[in-house]
């Protein structure tokens, strides 16, 4: 199975809906729609909007009714880039191989961009007509809570005191269930709910979050691994950004060996969280792809 081969036809399509998205008659917007189609447009693997796709496949659901939530979850991740990439958060230049979206536009727009994408995800979300009302709704409901103090805000939050600092291991996960882990789940259960179930005690829903949980956490420590010895030219980024930040990591605790057998396990449970349903073999292999990749 080539699932970069998958990847790429998933973006293809989503890139289409991303921008057709992004358009304004207005000529006074011109330069935030544009900061806004340069963070959302920029490239990248799309596996939140995929992981929508495939839960929304496995589990019944029509592609039509994940499009608009596969949208909802990249503008939402678009933004949290645009504002973690700023000088008063990790104060990053380079993003994708690419400046950074307030390098080229500024920190003032560059503040607005990501509040106007993440704004629109959740309006891509609400007026998803093509589920039902009710579906909408909790799905709105549950991106909010994913995006914002509970979860990858709140990571944020945690990342940022824990610079210069020594945190333990219970607070690095819950940073990393966060800040990470929240939009990957909150795109699985997009997925889920794109094919009607909104069901917190539904065995489909629990597997989702399951796998989202198994996926996210090596995800993150797979990153923290190319920090240290992956290739920047490949990656997009510089390396050793957070040894300069200060920040604790998976690293902190284990070697890269360690690490990576930690993150094998994870994925073996994401892996097995699924099992159970049929159709599984796209998001099985994808586990794998991304405990393997090098970017």
């Amino acid at each position: 199975m080539d699932i970069e081969k998958l990847l790429s036809e998933n973006t293809a399509e989503i890139d289409f809906y991303l921008a057709e998205n992004l358009q304004t008659s207005e000529l006074l917007l011109e330069t935030l729609y544009d900061s806004m189609r340069y963070s959302a447009l920029s490239g990248g693997k799309r596996i939140r909007p995929f992981l929508t796709a495939e839960f929304c496949r496995l589990f019944g659901g029509k592609k039509e009714a994940a499009i608009p939530f596969e949208c909802a979850i990249e503008y939402v991740h678009a933004s949290s880039l645009v504002h973690d990439d700023m000088p008063c958060m990790d104060n990053d230049d380079m993003r994708r191989g690419k400046p950074t979206n307030h390098v080229v536009y500024g920190e003032d727009i560059a503040l607005l961009c990501g509040d106007a994408l993440i704004t629109r995800g959740y309006e891509m979300a609400a007026t998803n007509s093509a589920v039902e009302p009710q579906t909408a709704l909790a799905a709105v409901s549950m991106l909010l809570k994913e995006a914002g103090a509970v979860g990858m805000m709140g990571g944020q939050e945690i990342d940022l005191l824990s610079e210069n600092r020594s945190p333990d291991f219970a607070t690095l996960m819950s940073m990393h269930e966060k800040k990470t882990g929240a939009l990957i789940r909150a795109a699985c259960l997009l997925g889920t709910m794109a094919a009607g179930i909104i069901d917190k005690n539904d065995s489909r829903y629990k597997a989702a979050e399951k796998y989202a949980y198994g996926i996210g956490i090596a995800f993150q420590i797979i990153d923290d691994i190319l920090d240290v010895d992956g290739d920047a030219a490949v990656l997009g980024k510089a390396t050793h950004a957070d040894v300069a930040l200060g920040k604790t990591t998976f690293l902190s605790f284990m070697t890269v060996d360690e690490a990576r057998k930690y993150a094998e396990k994870l994925t073996s449970e994401a892996i097995s969280a699924i099992e159970p349903f049929e159709g599984n073999e796209i998001l099985s292999e994808l586990a794998t792809f991304l405990l393997q990749r090098k970017k």
